[in-house]
């Protein structure tokens, strides 16, 4: 067998979605040698997610390519529920930014993967292979082996220390491992209509809870309209794809469904199931190959993502020996918990949508009506807050047991304003490191040689944070080694105040992993190096 048909790599991927290229770019950026092995000739072009949160955006920052994918979205993109009658019960419009970014954006999904996978072209070590069918994998002790054919027919084999499987809800590889796959697949199926030049052209997504035949109105960024219709008991894809049928779907939603420009359309199915386990020993599971759920809350997609973040760094880590093993663990310990309450709540607002019982909307509609004149129920639907935010236990961080604890919840970013006068974000400081943020003080006061080096090898930013006003103090003491941002406002200050510890130690995900206070810091750093498996 020639050379050319036989690939060695440090990870493999499976899949060439979002969630695998997003860990691929991650990955590359960390100089790990990546091979991502896609069935397809070339990136899915038809209906999936339209909406991509401040969490996800976060994740794409970190792989240096957020500024050639804001311009495919719409921030601030409000969802609303309405009655049979057009009546707004639900008005979800969150205008708060914790995390750098809009909570809510209208996107452009084929777009933005071309986005992440153009970001991979600029890494010599990274390959990606379209037009390969995966016939078999397995592993051992040393690494997984998997054998693919090309689209001429040719075997090819690549051989890999990981194998992350990003190839959907339908995946060979959580099939060949009999990894379970609990849940329910939704008795109705859907039919997804994109339309160019929006004939509605109104902003934000209307869900329509309409007891004949719900449906979702969504305006896109650059002018293109999505309507979704519940399909009935009967109908087939075949037949509601004819044009006369799209038209008569329309009609319910548009005063002249003529000369309109159909994209698309795909009849699809809602499914609520995750895996049992997302790792095997060198195989791990990611996005829809480990959970899927019902769109109505765009999590499906920011699902995936978070899974891309938290296993990316780790996976990092490992390969470049810093880590055990043994700290992949920790992402099934910190990820399946929030799968499963993104589905439940996914599962949820369908209900909210399409009541399984006709009885069950009359209720909802009666109770909407009522809700929507208490303005504290009014304001926690307005800002988002049922929506359940990653808040890791246990895993690769120092849990403390308080209640209001940040540790293992995802820390702010806010504009820092840098000694240069410079306005960022706070990540554009830290880069792809562990970051140690002192309020007011040096960030390295107390830490030990040992450990010091231990933290070098890892890669770490030690940052102290001071009101940007005191850029302006001639005396002001500066620290070798340590980057000094100033607090715009008072968002990190107001942040600390919450705690009583004044460092905090972030994970490359941005995730909290620990608090301390100077004197204490040497010994929680020690302490949360076990935890990271560090070697």
């Amino acid at each position: 067998m020639s050379d050319k048909l036989n690939y060695s790599t440090e990870v493999a991927i499976l899949g060439a979605g979002p969630v695998g290229l997003t860990i691929a770019n991650y990955l590359s950026k960390q100089g790990v040698k990546v091979t991502v092995i896609e069935q397809l000739d070339s990136l899915i072009d038809y209906p999936r997610a339209i909406g991509i949160d401040d969490e996800a955006l976060r994740t794409i920052q970190s792989l240096g390519l957020v500024n050639q994918v804001l311009p495919h979205t719409t921030p601030n993109h409000a969802m609303r529920f309405l009655t049979p009658k057009g009546r707004c019960f639900a008005d979800i419009q969150p205008l708060t930014r914790e995390f750098g970014f809009s909570r809510r954006n209208a996107f452009i999904q084929p777009q933005v993967d071309n986005v992440l996978l153009q970001g991979l072209s600029q890494y010599d070590k990274t390959q990606v292979l379209f037009s390969r069918h995966l016939v078999e994998f397995k592993q051992d002790a040393k690494g997984v082996t998997l054998n693919i054919q090309n689209k001429a027919g040719e075997q090819e084999t690549v051989q890999a220390q990981y194998l992350i499987a990003c190839d959907g809800g339908n995946s060979i590889v959580r099939r060949t491992l009999n990894i379970g796959f609990d849940g329910k697949t939704a008795p109705n199926q859907w039919i997804v209509i994109d339309i160019e030049n929006d004939p509605l052209a109104t902003p934000h997504i209307y869900l329509c809870c309409d007891p004949v035949r719900p449906y979702v109105s969504a305006a896109l960024p650059h002018g293109i309209r999505r309507f979704e219709f519940m399909v009935m008991p009967g109908e087939t894809q075949e037949e509601l794809s004819k044009p006369e049928n799209i038209a008569k779907l329309l009609s319910k939603v548009l005063p002249n469904a003529e000369n309109i420009e159909v994209i698309r359309q795909r009849v699809y199915t809602h499914n609520a199931r995750i895996a049992d386990k997302f790792r095997v020993d060198r195989i791990l599971l990611a996005g829809d190959a480990a959970h899927i759920m019902p769109v109505w809350q765009g999590q499906g997609y920011n699902s995936g993502m978070r899974d891309a973040f938290n296993l990316a760094w780790k996976m990092a880590l490992v390969i470049q020996g810093k880590a055990t093993p043994d700290l992949l663990d920790s992402y099934q310990i910190e990820r399946k918990d929030h799968a499963k309450a993104m589905i439940d709540l996914s599962v949820m607002a369908g209900h909210v949508l399409a009541p399984p019982k006709k009885w069950q909307g009359f209720v909802r509609d009666g109770i909407a009506y009522a809700l929507n004149y208490i303005k504290p129920i009014k304001q926690y639907l307005l800002e988002m807050r049922f929506k359940p935010m990653p808040k890791y236990h246990d895993g690769a961080l120092l849990a403390d047991g308080k209640k209001e604890s940040p540790v293992g919840k995802m820390f702010i970013q806010p504009h820092v304003k840098l000694e240069s006068g410079e306005t960022v974000l706070l990540d554009d400081v830290i880069g792809n490191d562990f970051a140690i943020i002192a309020w007011g003080v040096d960030p390295q006061w107390g830490i030990s040689d040992a450990t010091m080096q231990v933290w070098k090898k890892l890669g770490v930013k030690f940052i102290q944070v001071i009101p940007e006003v005191q850029f302006g103090n001639e005396k002001r003491k500066q620290f070798d080694g340590v980057i000094t941002i100033g607090d715009i406002g008072t968002d990190i200050r107001s942040w600390f105040g919450k705690t009583s510890e004044s460092v905090v130690i972030l994970r490359p995900d941005r995730f909290v992993a620990a608090l301390a206070i100077p004197q204490t810091l040497d010994h929680v750093s020690q302490q949360l190096f076990k935890k990271l498996h560090v070697k």
